[in-house]
């Protein structure tokens, strides 16, 4: 009973999060996203010039030391990798491609439903086909290598590198680009979003809250309990931008979001897919990386250089729709996901049977 009242009442949580840093300066619709905010650190460090979404999230620090903090306090943080991470890497870089053709990850996915945008109801039917997808695979035997304990220091990297970030970003801020338009110059304040994403990175260990999984467990195990937080998150939020005026039912002039149908399900088709494959969302990949898991770690550097990539190569989605450079590399990554899938699941269970 205690867990049928305790993950809804989470999905409400970071609702009224997210919309308090609407409220404090971040993009309508945009209280979190893990995928968004990658992009954006990724070009304030220089590894894209897209102009529009370059800045240095602290909600994205926040989350990892939360994670890392609260991890080690409560004697959770564990160093372990090893389970196939180049394909990992390969994996975090292909959803980072579908989220940015749709223009977000599962959990503003949620946040655009629950702003009244209609495009990201597409983008959920999309995202539950690609569960579908990675759950036929899970059914039929997929499984990477297993995971083995590391170096303790191995741990420690992705929260040292969060806190020269931080360093830099209230420090040396010069070394870094910002956006002067465009959603990367809307933001909270720096104390505000990291006390978000600090909240944010403790929920994340301690309800293991996946955007992913929702759908997956009620699947597989006809467990809805994750799936409650998702749909507490949805209505929360509706109430709460109701109440604050920002609401707005349809699919035409959505902040940050375009209205190619075919492409918001593509696009979230890919990322539940992947992350299926991968073994949790982006949220909650970063949740682990925090936590001690070098293979979220490479996840997480995938999705970083996936953002990159997008931007670089006019991959990346906007508000005038999907760009001829998305599709193609869509259609690459897909590909490769779906042959990634196939070995894992078929070809090297009957290469190790043979053996």
């Amino acid at each position: 009973m205690a867990e049928k009242i305790k993950m809804p009442l989470i999905g409400g949580l970071v609702a009224v999060i997210s919309i308090a840093l609407v409220l404090l300066g971040n993009p309508p619709n945009m209280g979190f996203c893990i995928a968004c905010f990658l992009r954006d650190i990724a070009g304030a460090v220089g590894l894209h010039h897209a102009a529009p979404v370059q800045y240095v999230r602290p909600e994205i620090i926040g989350i990892i030391f939360g994670a890392f903090i609260f991890s080690l306090a409560n004697k959770e943080f564990a160093s372990k990798g090893g389970s196939a991470p180049v394909t990992r890497f390969v994996l975090g870089f292909a959803l980072m491609i579908g989220a940015l053709i749709f223009l977000g990850c599962p959990l503003r996915m949620a946040l655009r439903i629950a702003g009244g945008d209609l495009n990201a109801v597409v983008g959920l039917f999309g995202f539950a086909a690609g569960i579908l997808g990675g759950v036929f695979f899970l059914n039929k035997g997929y499984t990477l290598k297993r995971t083995y304990g590391v170096s303790k220091t191995d741990g420690f990297v992705l929260p040292a590198g969060a806190f020269i970030l931080l360093w830099l970003l209230l420090l040396v801020p010069s070394v870094l680009f910002f956006s002067t338009e465009g959603p990367g110059s809307m933001h909270a304040p720096i104390l505000a979003a990291l006390i978000a994403g600090l909240i944010m990175g403790v929920i994340g260990v301690i309800t293991r809250l996946c955007f992913v999984a929702g759908i997956r467990d009620s699947i597989l195990f006809k467990n809805f309990s994750m799936m409650s937080a998702f749909i507490a998150l949805i209505a929360v939020g509706i109430i709460g931008n109701l109440m604050l005026g920002g609401f707005h039912l349809g699919f035409e002039n959505q902040p940050v979001a375009h209205t190619d149908g075919l492409w918001n399900f593509l696009g979230m088709m890919l990322v539940g897919l992947c992350a299926v494959l991968l073994g949790g969302c982006p949220f909650r990949q970063l949740i682990l990386a925090g936590s001690g898991s070098s293979d979220s770690v490479v996840t997480v550097f995938g999705m970083i250089a996936g953002a990159a990539f997008a931007h670089n190569f006019k991959m990346a989605s906007s508000a005038a729709g999907v760009t001829t450079n998305g599709k193609i590399g869509f259609a690459i990554a897909f590909i490769i996901v779906v042959l990634i899938a196939v070995y894992n699941t078929f070809i090297k269970r009957k290469a190790g049977e043979s053996i």
